[in-house]
């Protein structure tokens, strides 16, 4: 699966929207598609909060665009959207045949999100199981990646291609900000 990509010039960047911490039920899911430096496209779909069906619907989402074909990339902010319905990354890649960068700006702390999963989250067993099997953190360039279908030179290169106006590529960035403008009328933060 680990594929030669000498531009990584068409990429999709996800993000989750913000959510009340008593919202229950489904939670917006944004993805800015990118050829190059220009943004091509935006892409959503819905997961529901700690649920488990967050590959699937990102898989979906992506296949079914028209975007779909020119992908070179899947880029996420982070395993998990909405809470905790974390991503099988391994599994998003073999479906779509493309790989998947998982970006951070921090570590995140294991042992409190494990903690978390075992002890409030229903199927935490299974999630925490999930995020074991997505692998070790790396850095590059100051932000933390797992990665599905790709060599660490690869997802350096991927990384740079993208990286523009902060340190976190720009299809993440974008997401991050559309997302937020469409949740709460106006976006904040960073990603």
């Amino acid at each position: 699966m680990k594929r030669k990509y000498a531009r990584w010039s068409h990429v999709v960047g996800f993000d989750d929207a913000p959510f009340s911490p008593d919202h229950r039920g489904d939670v917006l899911v944004v993805g800015a598609v990118f050829a190059g430096e220009r943004l091509d496209g935006v892409l959503s779909c819905r997961v529901r909060r700690d649920g488990a069906n967050a590959t699937a619907r990102l898989s979906a989402c992506i296949r079914r665009s028209r975007f779909y074909p020119q992908i070179d990339a899947v880029f996420l902010q982070g395993i998990a959207f909405a809470g905790f319905n974390v991503v099988d990354i391994h599994t998003l890649s073999e479906t779509l045949a493309r790989p998947v960068l998982v970006v951070v700006r921090r570590r995140p702390n294991l042992a409190a999100i494990r903690s978390a999963l075992l002890s409030r989250v229903r199927g935490g067993k299974r999630k925490w199981q999930l995020i074991e099997r997505t692998g070790p953190l790396e850095e590059i360039d100051g932000l933390f990646v797992q990665r599905a279908g790709l060599s660490v030179e690869a997802a350096t290169s991927a990384l740079r291609r993208h990286v523009r106006h902060s340190n976190v590529p720009e299809p993440l960035r974008t997401a991050h900000l559309i997302a937020g403008g469409v949740s709460r009328g106006e976006s904040s933060g960073r990603p």
